[in-house]
């Protein structure tokens, strides 16, 4: 409810000043991809919340690259949507183009794709807000955190509103006293030239919360009708169209797909840019902040990489209805017209002509370090934070970290434990760990080398892995949840009948297998047993298997993987086994490293700072070693046995 306090000045009776005061379950501020992811999540967990934003026209924006997904990206898209997040839906009804990348290798790094319509998306995603019942979308700049005793309370905003809350999410992206820079000229705006939140980190910095200062960057945009697309190459999408969502098929969602092209710098161009090089604001010292090292400018591949002639670059569509082309793999914050110069040297690109410059992004975040695993300030209860804030790059690492910081956010308001995703379980859980335990320099984008369980965790597989704590959670309905345990079921019982499923060694099976380039049977076999071969499937061996059920596409699938990479699998479920071990044991938050002889200075030093929630995560800290983590044991024994 809100409250609107009038109060008559002593001084002048005809004076009035208006106070707004509102009482909430969750504020989250900021409405990009974790404040959305957060918000929904709070709200359809029963809270009542209200999401705040600089501009309701920025609601899921998509500054930069106008696509959701990608290698390990599409990992977290998946396992977002089994929880019961928005993105992935999104994206399905909003999507241009759609492609499974390496799809030639083996499925553990399998990663869908998708080119996203950016206006639709975005509009798409604000309709969900709207129509989302106990959320509230609020146009204002949240000023200041109200903490209290280290509990926060609430937040104001620039105009004076107070807002009272029992937990409160920070969203805030790159809009932190953002500025935007290219050459000398530099705008203290949010991207796209929105509005900076200026005040906040003052606030947090009052709050003894550490702030850091990132750096990201974007390309040009090019007018479409002034790029000569006969000289690319053209990129089509999949003809087989997969979905993000476990909630749609194919047919929900298919359409005609709209085209990216692939072009190349060449050494015109690197000329260029190394000729005015000492006029980028990345070498001149103007931008203070530490990029992304895996999302580098187009003059930091040139600089660091000089042996090479040429780097690729996609020409991709921003929306069906704009002639806007999104320049990939060329970040920069070089000078206007030596952006010109460098684009012109390019073939197709020689009268191309520039909508919105290229530009470098400066903001303020936090050191993750000072976050639980469920994104919660250590040093302030109730306060979580998710996204870029955090020291991550990226739409979907921000998504990832949004649902769990309002899952989180609203189990605190319930008196709830907090749910934590370990590495086993998910990328998310990946994610998380790593920005929470490892001190992360620079923007932390999100890789399928960094998990180390990645066969586990496919991106085919997340809603095996996921939907049921989304549904315990309470973000899967009873409905889905029943299609969830009906396709399990389906997976395990057809697995059952191929291994019990036997074929002889006669002639017709032989000359079947001879045809298909496979060694022929000495015995009889299982079906099972024939699937594993490497050069044999589930869907080939459809003309042997006379009793085979009709099956979903997706059922088949899990069978045919279940089935072939046995053996792997089998392997790193030993390996998860022993690393739940370490996880499962906890350390209590009061324990006093400082008085456990033993352990070495540095040990010492890094786990008071750290404060790690198990021995598992102790282990990951840098600077602890394994006779460190040994001392640890020992003592955590000694502790449990007094008590």
């Amino acid at each position: 409810m809100v409250h609107i306090l009038l109060q008559k000045s002593t001084e002048n009776k005809a004076e009035k000043m208006a106070q707004i005061t509102e009482k909430v379950d969750v504020c989250v501020i900021g409405a990009g991809h974790a404040g959305c992811e957060a918000a929904l999540a709070c709200a359809r967990m029963g809270l009542e919340t209200v999401i705040f934003t600089v501009s309701v026209e920025s609601i899921a924006l998509m500054p930069c690259n106008p696509n959701i997904g990608g290698s390990s990206k599409g990992h977290l898209v998946r396992e977002l949507d089994a929880l019961g997040g928005e993105m992935g839906k999104n994206i399905d009804h909003t999507f241009i183009q759609s492609k499974m990348l390496n799809a030639s290798k083996g499925p553990a790094v399998h990663s869908l794709r998708a080119q996203a319509d950016k206006a639709n998306y975005s509009r798409t995603m604000k309709h969900t807000l709207e129509n989302t019942d106990n959320l509230t979308l609020r146009q204002a700049e949240v000023s200041e955190i109200i903490i209290e005793d280290n509990v926060v309370k609430g937040v104001k905003t620039y105009s004076g509103a107070t807002y009272f809350a029992k937990a409160v999410v920070l969203c805030t992206g790159t809009y932190l006293k953002a500025r935007c820079i290219y050459g000398d000229v530099v705008y203290h705006t949010g991207p796209n030239g929105l509005m900076a939140a200026n005040y906040l980190s003052d606030s947090m910095k009052n709050a003894g919360i550490e702030i850091r200062r990132f750096k990201t960057g974007t390309p040009a945009r090019l007018d479409k009708r002034t790029i000569d697309f006969s000289q690319m190459e053209e990129q089509k999408g999949d003809e087989k169209i997969v979905p993000f969502s476990f909630t749609n098929t194919e047919a929900d969602i298919r359409r005609d797909q709209i085209s990216c092209w692939l072009c190349y710098t060449n050494e015109k161009t690197h000329e260029i840019i190394r000729d005015n090089i000492d006029r980028s604001p990345l070498f001149s010292g103007v931008i203070e902040g530490t990029g992304p090292r895996y999302c580098p400018s187009i003059e930091d591949k040139v600089t660091k990489f000089p042996d090479k002639t040429r780097h690729q670059i996609f020409i991709e569509p921003e929306g069906e209805y704009t002639n806007e082309m999104y320049m990939g793999g060329m970040s920069s914050s070089l000078p206007e017209d030596v952006q010109y110069e460098m684009i012109h040297s390019m073939k197709g690109l020689e009268n191309a002509k520039i909508i919105r410059n290229a530009y470098a992004i400066e903001y303020d975040c936090i050191n993750a370090i000072n976050l639980k695993p469920s994104l919660e300030f250590k040093s302030v209860s109730g306060l979580f934070g998710a996204g870029q804030i955090n020291g991550s790059s990226g739409y979907e690492e921000a998504a990832a970290q949004g649902i769990m910081a309002g899952i989180n956010a609203a189990r605190k308001v319930q008196g709830k434990e907090a749910v934590v995703l370990d590495r086993s379980q998910a990328y998310i859980g990946v994610l998380i760990d790593d920005l929470v335990t490892k001190e992360t320099s620079e923007p932390y984008r999100m890789m399928t080398s960094r998990a180390e369980y990645r066969l586990l965790l496919r991106q085919d597989n997340a809603d095996l892995r996921l939907t049921e704590i989304g549904h315990e959670i309470g973000l899967i309905d009873d409905k889905r949840y029943a299609a969830f345990t009906k396709k399990r079921q389906q997976i395990m019982d057809e697995i059952q009948r191929l291994e019990s499923t036997m074929v002889g060694a006669n002639s017709t099976i032989q000359k079947f297998l001879e045809d298909l380039g496979s060694t022929g049977l000495k015995t009889a076999a299982s079906l099972a047993e024939l699937i594993r071969r490497p050069e044999l499937s589930y869907d080939v061996l459809a003309p042997i298997d006379k009793h085979r059920p009709e099956l979903p596409c997706d059922v088949c699938e899990q069978v045919n993987i279940n089935l072939k990479y046995e053996g792997y699998i089998d392997r790193q479920l030993r390996q998860v086994e022993h690393f739940k071990k370490l996880e499962n044991k906890l350390i209590p938050d009061s324990l006093d490293y400082l008085e456990i002889s033993g352990l070495r200075k540095e040990a010492m030093q890094k786990l008071d700072k750290f404060r790690p929630r198990s021995i598992g995560q102790a282990s990951r800290i840098s600077g602890v070693s394994p006779a460190d983590i040994s001392v640890l044991l020992v003592y955590l024994e000694s502790l449990r046995r007094k008590h």
